[in-house]
């Protein structure tokens, strides 16, 4: 099971990027789908998730900039960043929470990260 990231860039404040993570491999269900992000000297922190349902959670910072959302038949999160700034520079990780196998194992996977760089 992997995730593919990609979408990160260079852009300037106040403009927008979108993220992708699509999921392959062998595996009967994703559950939660997340973006975490981690800038030089600081932890990896959880910026959106959103459920098998639909339902997100956001980190305060990105609420009402960030959206993300999920499309279920092509196995991929998206996460559109709208007024970057540059507080929001950080490689952005994706994660997602599988059931693997016939007897629905429960499996964390981590994508590789994409770069996103904001300037001023």
């Amino acid at each position: 099971v992997q995730l593919q990231a990609s979408g990160g860039g260079l852009v300037q404040a106040g403009g927008s990027l979108t993220l992708s993570c699509a999921a392959s491999g062998g595996f009967r269900f994703i559950n939660d789908m997340r973006w975490y992000r981690q800038a030089p000297g600081n932890p990896r922190d959880l910026v959106a998730e959103v459920s098998a349902g639909g339902a997100t959670n956001y980190a305060q910072s990105v609420k009402d900039r960030f959206t993300i959302s999920r499309d279920n038949a092509k196995n991929t999160v998206y996460l559109r960043m709208n007024d970057l700034k540059p507080a929001d520079s950080a490689v952005y990780y994706c994660n997602a929470d599988f059931l693997v196998s016939s007897a629905n194992i429960p499996m964390s996977v981590w994508g590789q990260g994409t770069q996103v760089t904001v300037s001023s």
